[in-house]
């Protein structure tokens, strides 16, 4: 038994699950940070649903959802990840679920969100999966159906956090930030063009996004990953 325990924790470490696997590592602190800072970058508003999304594929927007979702389950709030990245999901490897059936069955009325709500290993937190691919995911992700399940979900989880496709890549991410309370985006150190970034900006800018702030993700600086800066 312990030795599947052992394994369980190795395949979510390989997936970059550290704010679950060592809660204690430099890495999660940042991610604690981040927590915080996204808790006072709107003292006026309740804030419940959080888009994190990125300028292009492979920046680690997906990695920032899940061990944000972590910490703050381990806050003690009652957290639920919506992977809706209907094109290229991958919540459920990081958490090791499965995806026979999640947000797209749901939207398409062929389930109910009850029944497709799965826990996770953290106390507190949840997942919705993608669920199959469907060929229209902009529409299911602005349609009412979507309006529907958030404010179902917000009854439920004091925190929603949604992982959103790319947003140079298709418009999905700025869909979801008008049906939600604030976008986090995610660029990748080195990796993450100036004017990719800026272009992403301004397209959820356009959109009337409320942008709660930037992670620059993979940054070396001395034995942490992740660093936070605001918006401004």
């Amino acid at each position: 038994m312990a030795r599947k325990d052992k394994d369980e924790d190795l395949q979510l470490e390989n997936r970059n699950l550290i704010s679950l696997i060592n809660p204690k590592s430099p890495m999660a602190e940042q991610i604690r940070t981040v927590r915080t800072n996204i808790e006072f970058s709107s003292v006026d508003v309740d804030l419940r649903t959080i888009v994190v999304t990125s300028p292009n594929p492979a920046e680690g927007k997906s990695t920032i959802t899940a061990n944000l979702a972590v910490v703050f389950a381990q806050q003690g709030k009652r957290v639920l990840v919506i992977d809706s990245d209907l094109r290229k999901p991958t919540n459920h490897y990081t958490f090791q679920v499965e995806n026979h059936i999640g947000l797209s069955n749901v939207l398409t009325k062929q389930t109910t969100f009850e029944r497709t709500v799965q826990a996770t290993k953290q106390e507190n937190l949840w997942i919705l999966t993608s669920g199959p691919i469907p060929p229209n995911p902009s529409e299911l992700l602005g349609s009412r159906n979507m309006i529907a399940l958030l404010e179902k979900a917000k009854n439920e989880y004091d925190i929603i956090i949604l992982d959103s496709p790319p947003v140079l890549a298709v418009t999905d991410a700025q869909i979801l930030s008008n049906l939600t309370d604030g976008v986090v985006l995610v660029v990748s150190s080195g990796k993450t063009p100036i004017d990719s970034a800026k272009k992403a900006k301004d397209q959820l800018e356009s959109v009337k996004a409320k942008i709660l702030g930037v992670i620059l993700n993979n940054k070396k600086v001395r034995e942490n990953q992740y660093y936070y800066y605001g918006e401004k």
